[in-house]
């Protein structure tokens, strides 16, 4: 399932296996699964626990490290999704709401292990980037609290691009770039082409979290990984579980 700007209103399902995917994923040559779990993002917990599990372990058997995201929302979330086999977490909302926890994370498990989820619509950086009126906090405000904390990966999502693909946010990606010009940048939001792999990195992102665009064909994994060549990135592809039966 893909959402359009974040909107879980506005769905599209691809695939509804999604260990399937991951496999279908890792063949193609993608660097990492990034695992989201939608529900869990929405209800703030992990709500599909056993199938992000699955993903993980069909990304491991097929030599693809995952990144999990999706209703993680304190350390015992963060630690039960890495000992679940996550090589890293994704957190985004409850980063911006307790100005400490980034720091804890950092110091129980590493920053390698911590990517901070950077969703920004109209400058602010947004917790629960799908509601309209979420709170948040100015972008440079959010980059200063999350380096100082030891945060050394970032991925950033244009809101208004996700789930688009009109292009990604380059004057966006270039000012979190210019912000934070230490940290280890994903590139997400709008991703069509080759030709926008190529200006993420091109404005000095290290990978690219890739959406609807390989879903529906338009770029292929292995197509983005010509076009950089012996650079070095991240290709992430999304494996969102779809959601239980209601």
């Amino acid at each position: 399932m893909r959402l359009r700007q974040g909107d879980p209103t506005d769905a599209t399902v691809y695939d509804t296996d999604p260990v399937r995917t991951a496999r279908r994923w890792a063949l193609e040559g993608a660097d990492f699964l990034h695992v989201v779990d939608l529900d869990g993002a929405i209800e703030g917990r992990a709500a599909q626990a056993g199938l992000v599990s699955d993903v993980i372990s069909a990304g491991r058997e097929a030599g693809i490290p995952s990144q999990v995201a999706g209703g993680i929302r304190d350390e015992r979330a963060a630690a039960q999704a890495l000992a679940a086999g996550a090589d890293r977490v994704v957190l985004g909302t409850a980063l911006l709401a307790e100005s400490d926890l980034a720091r804890r994370l950092v110091e129980r498990h590493g920053s390698p292990r911590i990517v901070a989820a950077l969703d920004v619509r109209d400058g602010v950086a947004v917790g629960e980037g799908w509601r309209d009126r979420a709170a948040g906090l100015p972008l440079d405000v959010a980059l200063r609290r999350l380096v100082g904390a030891g945060i050394t990966t970032i991925a950033v999502t244009s809101i208004a691009r996700d789930g688009t693909m009109i292009g990604p946010d380059l004057g966006l990606l270039g000012a979190v770039r210019r912000l934070a010009p230490d940290v280890r940048l994903l590139g997400s939001g709008g991703v069509r082409s080759t030709d926008d792999v190529l200006a993420m990195r091109n404005l000095g992102y290290q990978g690219a979290i890739l959406g609807r665009a390989v879903y529906e064909g338009a770029l292929t994994i292995a197509g983005a990984r010509a076009a950089l060549g012996d650079a070095a990135a991240d290709i992430s592809s999304p494996v969102p579980p779809p959601p239980p039966p209601r």
